[in-house]
Parts: structure tokens; sequence; C-alpha cells
């Protein structure tokens, strides 16, 4: 057996050299890798089990690292004092170590992940401070979700719940402030935003956590979002129990702290559970694989082997043990691959002082660069699910648990997922099967108990006691008291917008305080408007001449002169081949005139014979069936419908004329007509009132008033409800609405534009539209003119053109035939080209009297057959071009004259 396995390992040396050598010299017996920790932790605790536990499924598994044993060598960090932390940390780095798992704590590993990128080490870190990332420090890899994500998921749960302000809990140092800063920028992108943040330190007594609270009671906000450690995070929650901020009406959200600390602790005190009914957390969420089942069948064992028998498994936990194993399996392939480990000094590091940090022992790991490429190249399940790392050296697919707290336990109401970024009540792992459908609509949780053991959900706000009265400006002008107006009786404004405005803010779920900018917002409209034109009007009486009414008298003008002139067309192209065209000059005018008017009802009796006669014919008939329409619709119109009669008929007329125009004192339109419609400012007059509307109309611009008034549409509408002589002119020439104006970015402008559509969709709107702006008899009468039914010659000059062009054509064409042949019948010594000459005077004369004269029929010819042996018969009349032009039978067509 020695023999044979001799010959192979020569075999192998000489087949597979290079891979020999690889594995028999680059892979050392032991490999050591660092932990930096706070055992005095939870969250340490359980990740100082979870590394044990890795290290012994790794050792014992003869697949990964071919027999090479790897070791940890853990240290104690102390978080809470960062000086004496950082000073820790750096004393551990002057072990070789080839990788470190940790730190937890933010503040540590800022300052760990400079030491890393010198040392060239990879720092497998589940501190999850946002502004940790290997853009800036390349060897800090992020083994668990970042808090940009799990603040992405707080945002979702207070939008979801339409919580428009909320107030921040933080703990003031790397990972409270930037956790906040986070949540701020997603409460942000929703619409939402903090509207009181308040941090405090570590050590913090609690005179100083209860005066916090104390002044957190008294902002406006019922939504508190807790962002801190588990101690501290504890006593504020037993605390804000004792001055009944735990009862109806509140909401707190905590961070994964809570959810941590709960999965963790094997025996809470019911008094802590106490202290949080009702209070919503997050949590990493952990999918379902062997791999989890596995670690958490014997958790309970590695706890009591290690001491720490009193913690159970949380998401921490997980992602540890899953942090060590990418480095096992980085590691299998960086030897593969032909990695060493070795160190070298860097001249730079060094103690001048001879202090106790002793900088020249820290050694630069050689090769670490190829180490972390492995480790990001990861691409395993794990414990915690798939661990694979994206661009931005992140893992993939992080998502959270929501988790409400009631009785004894806690409950999952909901996930979020970084895949859609929306809340779902389905697994994320599932979601990872389909299409991403980032639908708002497809966002749902299942029901909370919410503080004081309520299902209903808490508003979210109160009125503070310390907040400033939201001030509303209101327009200085009383011209119509409908829409605003003072009650002199009790100082209070009233009308319709102080009504819709009223009502809508009542249906936001957040008390207003004032904040002013120079730039506005404005809300959805409330009621439409548009600038339209009052003039006076009188009320049109059908006659015995109604009529005439639907053309105006150019449309009727033109129409009877294109009767004429197609009808003259018509008798020029058929007057010389069609005998019902032709006879004495009366006949023949009789003749024009009645083509002319019978096409009107289609009843003409005279054929067409000629193409170019029947091409006009056409094209004119069209022409009447258009007309014809038009007229019986406009005429119904008028005998069915009350009209109204004005001498303005919309914007051109206003435009064109030189009288004056009214408009309301402090109204847009005196503006927009002198910029938008260039009319001069000295033709516009101020109007304060209805009655001065009224009374400048009814003087007219002869006697001092005005010719028509620009104003909106609803002061419009409201005059016209009680004044039955004046009208609207044309249609609205501007497209605008009533809205509330805002400061710019104010969530008060998109919520207030909600509650307005909440008023239109249950009829309040219309409720408070009909109490102030209740309209006359004979609103609905003055809506429309009879001039804006009248048909124009504009609208008819495209039809006109046709006609007319057709026409011209037609006769062009005509004469130019006529001129051939009558060039090819007269013998050319016969026409003179001398003006004035008197053969050119006969020869016009000439040219006249054969375009007037009856084209003969064409001529009869027979057919003479000669030079055959057949028997003389009678020939046929043929009509023949050429004569004398050989039959098939030899025989020669002569032409009979």
């Amino acid at each position: 057996m020695k023999i044979v396995f001799l010959m192979l390992l020569l075999v192998s040396l000489f087949l597979f050299p290079n891979e020999i050598h690889k594995s028999l010299a680059a892979r050392p017996s032991v490999v050591s890798i660092g932990s930096i920790l706070r055992f005095n932790s939870t969250t340490g605790g359980v990740s100082a089990v979870a590394i044990r536990a890795a290290l012994e499924d790794i050792n014992s598994d003869p697949t990964v690292l071919n027999g090479t044993t790897l070791q940890v060598d853990m240290r104690d960090t102390n978080c809470d004092d960062g000086f004496l932390g950082m000073v820790e940390a750096l004393q551990f780095m002057e072990t070789d170590a080839i990788a470190i798992i940790g730190p937890q704590c933010s503040t540590i590993a800022h300052i760990i992940s400079y030491v890393a990128n010198e040392l060239q080490v990879p720092l497998m870190s589940f501190a999850s401070d946002a502004t940790l990332s290997s853009i800036q420090f390349p060897f800090f890899v992020r083994t668990m979700p970042s808090d940009l994500y799990e603040m992405a998921a707080v945002a979702a749960v207070v939008d979801y719940y339409q919580w428009k302000i909320v107030t921040a809990i933080y703990i003031d140092d790397d990972y409270g402030r930037n956790g906040i800063a986070a949540l701020d920028d997603e409460l942000t992108a929703r619409r939402c935003k903090i509207s009181y943040k308040v941090g405090f330190p570590s050590n913090a007594k609690r005179s100083d956590l209860l005066n916090l609270l104390v002044t957190v009671s008294n902002m406006e906000s019922r939504v508190i979002i807790l962002h801190t450690g588990a101690e501290p995070g504890l006593k504020l929650l037993a605390l804000a129990n004792g001055l009944n901020m735990m009862g109806n009406g509140y909401v707190w959200i905590a961070t994964d702290w809570l959810s941590s600390y709960l999965d963790a602790n094997s025996s809470v005190r019911a008094e802590t559970i106490n202290d949080m009914q009702g209070v919503l957390t997050v949590r990493p969420h952990i999918p379902k694989s062997k791999m989890k089942s596995n670690l958490m069948s014997k958790w309970n064992s590695l706890s009591k082997k290690y001491n720490h028998s009193d913690l159970r498994l949380s998401a921490y936990g997980f992602y540890v043990y899953d942090s060590v194993w990418a480095v096992a399996r980085a590691l299998d392939s960086f030897f593969d691959d032909g990695g060493r480990i070795s160190f070298k000094n860097d001249s730079r590091l060094r103690d001048e002082t001879g202090g106790s940090l002793h900088l020249e022992a820290m050694s630069v790991f050689d090769m670490g660069k190829k180490l972390l490429d492995k480790i990001r190249q990861a691409n395993f399940t794990g414990a915690s699910g798939q661990v694979q790392f994206n661009a931005q050296g992140e893992l993939i697919h992080p998502a959270y648990d929501i988790i409400s707290i009631i009785g004894n336990g806690v409950r999952t109401i909901g996930f979020w997922s970084n895949y859609t970024r929306l809340l779902s009540t389905v697994l994320p792992e599932d979601l990872y099967l389909k299409p991403p459908n980032t639908s708002l609509a497809n966002q749902h949780l299942y029901d909370v108990i919410w503080p004081g053991e309520t299902a209903q959900k808490p508003r979210g706000w109160v009125f503070p006691s310390n907040a400033k009265e939201l001030i509303i400006g209101v327009p200085n002008r009383f011209s119509f008291k409908e829409f605003v107006t003072l009650d002199n009786a009790t100082g209070k404004m009233t009308g319709y917008c102080i009504d819709v405005f009223t009502q809508a803010l009542s249906l936001l779920p957040y008390p207003v305080t004032m904040n002013r900018t120079q730039t506005l917002d404005f809300t959805q409209p409330f009621i439409e408007s548009g600038l339209v034109i009052l003039a006076p009007v009188k009320k049109h009486i059908t006659n015995s001449w109604a009529f005439l009414q639907p053309f105006t008298l150019g449309m009727w003008c033109v129409t009877g002169l294109s009767f004429l002139v197609v009808g003259a067309v018509i008798w020029v192209l058929e007057h010389r081949i069609n005998d019902d065209f032709r006879g004495s000059p009366r006949q023949q005018l009789i003749t024009i005139v009645w083509f002319s008017f019978s096409t009107l009802f289609f009843a003409h009796r005279e054929n067409t014979m000629s193409a170019l006669g029947r091409g006009v014919l056409i094209i004119w008939l069209f022409v009447v069936l258009i007309i014809q329409s038009s007229y019986t619709a406009s005429l119904t119109s008028i005998l069915t419908v009350q009209q109204l009669d004005t001498s303005i008929r919309g914007l051109d007329d206003l435009k064109n004329s030189d009288y004056t125009i009214g408009f309301q004192v402090g109204s847009f339109a005196e503006e927009y007509m002198v910029k938008e419609l260039n009319i001069s400012r000295s033709r516009l007059k101020a109007l304060g009132s209805p009655e001065e509307y009224a009374e400048n109309l009814k003087l007219g611009p002869k006697k001092g008033g005005v010719m028509a008034i620009v104003d909106e549409r609803p002061y419009v509408e409201l005059f016209l409800s009680t004044n039955c002589k004046i009208a609207v002119a044309g249609s609205d020439f501007t497209s605008r609405g009533w809205g509330f104006a805002f400061p710019r970015d104010s969530p008060l402008q998109v919520d207030l534009s909600t509650a307005i559509l909440t008023l239109s969709e249950n009829g309040e709107l219309q409720r408070i539209h009909d109490k102030w702006l209740r309209t006359g008899d004979c609103s609905a009468d003055n809506t429309e003119f009879v001039d804006s039914n009248q048909l124009r010659l504009e609208s008819f000059m495209g039809l006109f053109l046709i006609c007319g062009a057709a026409c011209a054509l037609a006769l062009l064409i005509y004469f130019g035939i006529m001129l051939r042949q009558y060039l090819r019948h007269e013998p050319p010594e016969s026409i003179s080209t001398e003006p004035g000459s008197s053969k050119s005077k006969c020869s016009l004369k000439r040219f006249i009297s054969f375009v007037d004269d009856r084209e003969p029929p064409k001529q009869k010819r027979s057919l003479r057959l000669s030079g055959s042996s057949m028997p003389t018969t009678p020939t046929s009349n043929v009509d023949i071009e050429r004569p004398g032009r050989p039959t098939r039978n030899g025989g020669v067509v002569n032409i009979e004259s």
C-alpha cells in the first residue's frame, strides 16, 4: 500500500506540480482571525456564542479548509467609553489577524476601519451605521443590513398609517445621529417629517430622561421613534409608562434594538413587558433554511457550553455565524489560488514616545486585498439567508419583519423588503420569485393593538400646549360677500371659501402651526375658475324672419353669389354640347338661375355631359350638403332655445375695440389684460361691487360706463343670478381654479388637497356651495348668445375656396381646349397677330362665335369595301379617324361625305 501511495504521489507531482505545490506550501495548519465585541451586552454575548458555533462547524467539515484549523482571538471593548474602547481596539490590531469579526459599535467601527485600510485586514462588521461604507473604507465589509434599509422600513410604516409628523428620540453618538439622519431622508421622500428630535448621552441620568419625555409630551406629534441601545431604551419606555405616555393616542416605534433584546433574552420581567405594550419594532428578516434550523436546534447546548445560558438566538447571531463562514470559504478559495499568509512592517507605524500602544508591532497583511476580493465574491446560502454582496458592498435583498408587542409575546404584522420597498404580509423570499410590484395599492399589514389596548389607529397628533396659531390671510376686499366677508357682530370671517377651508382642515390628521416662506404652493382647486366677459344683453324674440338668423349677412351674400357663379360656370362648360343649356339669351339666363338654386335641393333637371362640368358639379353638391346641414342645425337651435343678443361676441371683439373695460378691484384680471392681451391700462376701470357692475354696464362706454367686464367665473355666476339683463359673452379664456396657498414644500399643501378631494367625494363641497352660492331664476338663461350660434363665413371659407379653385381650373382647361380646336378649325392666314387690326377684331368675333356655336354631332362614316371578289353589298356606316384604312379582308374603308 505504501508503494502504491508513493507511486500515486509521484504521478501527481509530475502531472499537477503547480496544484500540489500550492496545496502543500500555501495552506498553514492554523489560521487566526480576530473578533472585537462588547461581552457584557446582549448582542456581544450572542455574537460570541455564534462565532464559537461557526468555528466548530467549519473545523469539523473537511471540505471547507482541507485540514486547516480556523481559530479566533476575541477581545472585549467598551462601547460606552469611546476613548477607552478605541485604545482597546488599537491594541488588538497589534496581533497578526488576517480578518476581524466586528466591532459591533459604530464609534469603534469608524476608528478601526481606518486602521484596517492601512493594515489591509478585512473587517467583517455588523455595525449598522449608514455612514460606514466600502467607498470610504474599502476593507470594511458589512455583514448585516444597513440602517438605511431599517429606516426605510420605519418610514414606510409611518407613511402607511398616514402620519405626517413624528418625534425622534435617539442616543447621541454616531449610531444614533446617523440613524436619525437616514430616517429624516426617508420620511422626507414620503412627504413626512421629523417635527422634533432630541438626543441624550449614553450616561444620561434618570432626571434628564424624565425632562426629555416631558418635553416630548408637550409636542404635537404622538408618533415617537426610539433609536437607542437596549439599556437606555428600556429605561425610557419604563419612564414613559409612568408618565402615562404609553396610553391611548400614542404610537411608539422602536428600531431593531428592541426586537434583538426580546429575541435574545429567555426571561424578560413582567414589568418590562408591561412597559412596552402596543409598541411596534422591526427585526431583520431571516428566511427559513436548513442551516438556520440546525443552528437553532443546537443553540441551547452551545450557549450553556460557552457560559451564556441565559441568551437565545437573535438576528445578530445568524449574521455573525455567516460572517465566520464567509471568511472560511474565502480562505479556502484564497489558498486554492496560491494565497499566502505573510505580514510586513510599515515604517510609518512607530511609537516615538515609547507608549503602550506599540504601533511598530502592527504589520500589513501582504495579500489582504486578495482575501478581501474573495470575501466580496461570497455566494452561498447561510443561516441568515443568501450571503452575497452587491456592487456597493451591501448584502442583497435586505428585508425586515414588522412586529407588534402584545401580551407576553410579539406578533409579526407584516414585512418590508427592499425588493419592492413596500409593506406586505407576503414573505419577502416569496416576492423574490416574481417581478417587483411597486404599486402602493399592494401595501397591507395585519391589525394592531395599539397602546391603550385599542384597535383603532391613533390619530398621531394633538394640539401642543406651546403651539402658535395658524395665521390665515384673506383678501382685503369684499366685493362678493358670499365668498369671504367679515361678520361685524362676532368679528369672524365667514363665507364659502372659509367653510371649505375649515371643513378640509378638520380632516387633517395633525395640527397646523405657523411657518412662513416667500414661495407658495397651492392646493387642489375646490372650485373651477376662469376669466370670462360680462356684457349687457337683450333677450332675442323669435320673429317672422327667424329663418335668416342662422347665417350672418356675409355668409348669406357669399353663399348666394356662389350659387350664381357655379351656375354660370356649368353653363359655360355645357353650352356648346348640351341642348339643355342652349336657346335664346333669355332662356339661357333663366336656365343659369334655375340650375344654380335647384342644386340646393338636389332637384336640377339639366344633365351635364362634359367631364369638366360633372367634376365642378360634384364638388359644388358637396359644398351645398355641408351648408344645408349646418343651416338646419343652427335654425333648430334658434327656434328651440331662448337666446340672448349682445354686441360683444368674445375675446377678439374685446381686444379690437377702443371702449372701456371693467374689472374687479384687486383681481389679477387687470394684469392679465395688460400683459397677456396687450390692452392699454387706460382702457381699464376698477369696479368694487356687484352694484357698480350693473350700473356701469347699464350706462355703457358712451355715458361713462364700460363696454364689458372681465372677471372670474365664480363671481360672474353669482352676479348673473340676480342680473338677468347681463350675460357671458363667449367662453372662458383662461383655465384656472381656486385653491389655498401654503409655504413651499409644506405638508399642508398635499394633505389639504387630499381633504378637499374627500369633501368633493362625500358631497360636503357641494353642500357648502349651495349654502353660500345660491343662484336665481335667470342664471340659466344668461349662458350664451344667439350670435354664438350664427354661422360665420370664416367657418366655411375652406369649402368656398375649394369650389372656387375647381371652377377656375375647369374654365382654364375648357378655354384651352376651345382655343386649340379653333386654331385647327380656322386657316392660319385668317388669324391676325396685330392688336387693333380689323383682322384681329374679326378673329375675336369668330372665336366667340365658334365657342357659342353648337358643336356638330359626330359624323357618320360608311364602310365601302373595294378590291374584293365578294359581291357588292351595301356597306355599313362607321365612324373612322383616318380615311382609306385597310380592313381585315383587304378592302378599303371609304368615307362617305
